[in-house]
This record gives C-alpha cells, sequence and structure tokens, in this order.
C-alpha cells in the first residue's frame, strides 16, 4: 500500500503511545486500530496487522518487567492456560467482525470497569501479597477465559480487562500485575495472530513500523513503572484516563461533543 513518506513517522510515533499505554495499563490498540482504519485497511486487516506489535512490545516489557524484579509468576498457568483457550474462540470469531456490536459491548464494559477503578481505590493501590487460591479459584479461571476470548476477538481494551482480572480477581498488587498482564498477552496473542495470518489477514508494512513504536514505548512504560515508588498512583490515573477515552470513543461519543 503506497501512502506518503511523511507518514511514516507518525505511524511510529503513535506505536510509541500505543506500546506506553498498553505496558502501563492497556487500550492502546485504540489508537493502533483507529490509525490503521484511516490508512486504509479493513477493520479485520487492522485487527490482524495489529497483533504483530502486541507480542513484540509484550515480549520487551515482560523482559524489562523481569529483569527489574517485578514478576511474580507462581501459578501464573492457571491464568495462561484459560486465557489462550478463550483467545482461540474469540480470533475465529474476528473474521466475521461485528463492528456496530463490538463497540457498544465494549462501551459498557468500560464503564463497568471505571466504576471498579474508581471505587476501591485502596485495593488499586496497595502492594498486596498474591493469594495462590485467588489465582486458581473457578471465577478468576473463568474470568480469564472472558478475558482472552475477548482480547481474541479484538486487542483493544483487554489490558484493562486483564489488569481488573489480576488485581481485584487474583490479588496482585498493580505493579506486579503489569509484568503477568504482559506474560499472558504475549500467550493468548499468538495463537491469534497465527489464525489472522492464515486467512491473510495482515499487513506486514504497517505492522513492522508500528512494533518499532511499541517496542520503544513499551521498554519506556516497564522502565517507568519498574524505576518509580509513585508508579502505582500514576499507573492508576493513566488506566482511568485510559478508560474515559475508551467510552467515548466506544459509545461514539465523540460525536455528540462536536
Amino acid at each position: 500500500m503506497d501512502i506518503a513518506w511523511y507518514l511514516y513517522p507518525l505511524i511510529i510515533l503513535a506505536g510509541i503511545v500505543a506500546g506506553f499505554i498498553n505496558t502501563l495499563a492497556g487500550n492502546g490498540s485504540a489508537i493502533t486500530l483507529s490509525l490503521l482504519v484511516f490508512l486504509g485497511l479493513s477493520p479485520t486487516m487492522a485487527n490482524g496487522t495489529n497483533r504483530v506489535g502486541v507480542i513484540v512490545q509484550s515480549i520487551i516489557g515482560y523482559q524489562t518487567f523481569k529483569r527489574n524484579g517485578m514478576v511474580h509468576k507462581e501459578g501464573v498457568w492457571w491464568l495462561i492456560v484459560p486465557a489462550v483457550l478463550g483467545a482461540i474462540i474469540g480470533a475465529l470469531i474476528a473474521v466475521d467482525l461485528d463492528e456496530a456490536t463490538m463497540n457498544l459491548a465494549l462501551g459498557i464494559l468500560m464503564i463497568v470497569l471505571l466504576g471498579l477503578v474508581l471505587v476501591n481505590p485502596k485495593k488499586w493501590l496497595a502492594d498486596q501479597m498474591v493469594d495462590p487460591s485467588k489465582i486458581k479459584s473457578p471465577a478468576t479461571i473463568a474470568a480469564m477465559f472472558l478475558v482472552g476470548m475477548h482480547g481474541g476477538f479484538i486487542q483493544a481494551g483487554v489490558g484493562v480487562l486483564l489488569l481488573t482480572t489480576l488485581v481485584l480477581g487474583a490479588g496482585y498488587s498493580l505493579s506486579k500485575a503489569n509484568g503477568v498482564k504482559l506474560l499472558i498477552v504475549i500467550f493468548f496473542t499468538t495463537p491469534a495472530l497465527l489464525l489472522f495470518l492464515y486467512h491473510g489477514q495482515v499487513n506486514w508494512f504497517f505492522a513492522i513500523l508500528l512494533t518499532v513504536g511499541q517496542s520503544i514505548g513499551a521498554w519506556i512504560g516497564a522502565t517507568y513503572a519498574s524505576k518509580y515508588e509513585n508508579a502505582n498512583i500514576w499507573v492508576r490515573r493513566l488506566l482511568i484516563g485510559v478508560i474515559l477515552i475508551a467510552i467515548v470513543k466506544f459509545l461514539g461519543l465523540y460525536k455528540l461533543i462536536w
């Protein structure tokens, strides 16, 4: 696909912003998906193309968290396996994407998540110990299956869902949840990407440009969260901002604003 050369830095910059947001909060894919559609890709092609950068940024972010001792991996397979199974089902559904229904569902879901983030701030900011019994509980496993299904269907918003499940459901602190979140994303995005590749729904030109930016953004985000004491406070604030923007976007409220 031919595009003007001066758009290359814009695509990379969008990737940096998305990679930073995805690493610390989630829903950065709302930026990359919107940009890809604006550049001429169909929603389904954009959905598949976006997965390449998501996997790479997640690997870089996870390794950065791991090097700084910010990953608690005990019992993590109880979270990964149901998420992967859900992602496969979600990706199979996504090849025939109903964008209007998806946006409505996501918008309503984001309103619910905003309430969860605002209602109990101490839970989000506490440096709590992980409870293995919560990780293995049927409720957490079911939630991870549904989160994986959403992630396989469309990447946008999945980071917010994962953080909510890990902090409020599995008992992770916000600082430790981000590293585990990225590890889970790596596992459940891989089979989804393979399905999109099988259906020829990846544009490698845009994927590579976005991946460059997303990798840089992921490293910056993970380094910040690992090094600064007040990172939890600012990550929660970023999360609230991201959710508010997502509500406006997914429910089409920007049309009313303009």
